[in-house]
């Protein structure tokens, strides 16, 4: 079944106007959800809403959205007025400058699209991302949907553009607010944490090799569960518990000495010997 675009969209690049159509690049995991049900006889219960004031249930037909503009004091808004403000937007995708892939931290990537080329944007589209690709660079802009403006980056992804929403700067918490971090190192522990990363390095990240293992066990036990069977309550697998190192060396050394460690849970394959190799430093991912 073919994906269906999200919205028609036109990238403003410079005095040239690329018509693209918007189509999400990930899809969430169907969540695993279980409904609330009365104990003595099974059925599904309802949720009802109830007025403070009066101690009522009100029906959703007299329900309206309002704004706490101060303290218990708020402004109503119907239902006409909020999809009008929700639905404020801009169809164009305006590029403000264009700046090193690696230059943008990973710490403000929040959702991702593909960009495809709509009727007559075919060439603009090509050039764009061949332009990108030979450069090495990504597009910073903003595009204004749903009420509010995001702040997004283009980037080349083979002969496709990705657009990735990304959070402003007051969205992400100051590192400091984790307070003092360590970085006094020992060169002798640098060097041996060195070599196993380097014992446990791989050319590229696969992500085919990893699954939900959490959802997996859920999925197990709820079949169990539906054939009459007995589930058992420690359903997680033991893990490696975690102490406090003594002697940090002694475990380095351990690391390395000891058989390279697979992880045995659904599609996880044997990590290959890694090919060695220098690493530019570079992580885009272009």
């Amino acid at each position: 079944m073919a994906t269906r675009s999200m919205a028609s969209l036109t990238i403003s690049f410079g005095m040239v106007a690329i018509p693209v159509d918007l189509y999400t690049a990930t899809m969430s995991s169907e969540r695993i959800s279980f409904h609330l049900l009365h104990a003595k006889d099974g059925s599904r219960l309802k949720q009802q809403y109830v007025c403070v004031k009066e101690g009522k249930v009100v029906e959703s037909n007299e329900i309206v959205k309002g704004y706490e503009f101060a303290k218990d004091q708020y402004v109503q808004f119907t239902s006409a007025e909020v999809k009008a403000l929700e639905e404020a937007g801009s169809a164009t995708i305006e590029i403000i400058e264009f700046v090193p892939l690696d230059s943008v931290d990973p710490l403000f990537f929040d959702r991702s699209y593909y960009l495809a080329a709509a009727k007559g944007g075919a060439r603009p589209y090509a050039l764009l991302s061949a332009a990108l690709r030979q450069t090495g660079r990504c597009a910073i802009g903003h595009w204004a949907s749903h009420g509010r403006d995001h702040m997004i980056v283009l980037r080349p992804l083979h002969n496709a553009i990705v657009m990735h929403q990304l959070h402003f700067a007051a969205e992400v918490r100051p590192i400091e607010d984790i307070g003092k971090v360590p970085s006094d190192v020992k060169d002798s522990e640098l060097k041996m944490a060195r070599q196993l990363i380097d014992q446990q390095t791989v050319d590229a990240f696969e992500p085919s090799r990893y699954k939900d293992e959490v959802r997996a066990r859920i999925r197990a036990a709820i079949r169990k569960k539906v054939k009459g069977k007995e589930i058992s309550l420690s359903v997680t697998p033991e893990r490696p518990q975690s102490s406090n190192v003594i002697d940090l060396m002694a475990a380095l050394k351990a690391s390395l000495g000891g058989k390279q460690q697979t992880r045995k849970g659904p599609g996880h394959a044997p990590r290959k010997p890694a090919t060695r190799r220098r690493q530019t430093g570079s992580n885009s991912a272009g």
